[in-house]
């Protein structure tokens, strides 16, 4: 159905919605892939020059510890794991999701919601 898919999960709240995840694999059907991608903040935005090195090793255990997590995530997917790529990235959400699409000529994005929310069946997209 889709050739490839992106995923934007936060691994730090791991309530990973279960529809979303069978919604991702049922486009992806035979042949998609499914690229999950989580990201962290820039520091580039905070004016911590004096920390810099310090900023820098906090972003890398930051960075290990999403790699770890997006890998645990894998095994919520049934479909196999090959077709199911990690990516970890700073920056804001939107622009980062943006990106991402654009360098992989992405043909949807699926979102998921840990919480209801408040959505007016009335207004068209």
């Amino acid at each position: 159905m889709y050739k490839t898919i992106i995923m934007p999960v936060d691994v730090f709240e791991m309530e990973l919605s279960d529809k979303a995840v069978r919604h991702a694999e049922f486009l992806a059907q035979d042949d998609g892939v499914i690229h999950l991608l989580h990201v962290l903040p820039g520091s580039a935005s905070l004016s911590l020059h004096r920390f810099a090195a310090d900023v820098r090793r906090f972003e890398e255990h930051l960075q290990h510890e999403a790699e770890e997590r997006l890998q645990t995530m894998v095994s919520h997917f049934t479909i196999d794991p090959s077709r199911i790529k990690q990516h970890v990235r700073f920056g804001s959400v939107r622009d980062e999701v943006n990106e991402l699409a654009e360098e992989l000529g992405a043909d949807v994005v699926v979102i998921g919601f840990s919480q209801p929310i408040d959505f007016d069946p009335s207004v068209r997209f």
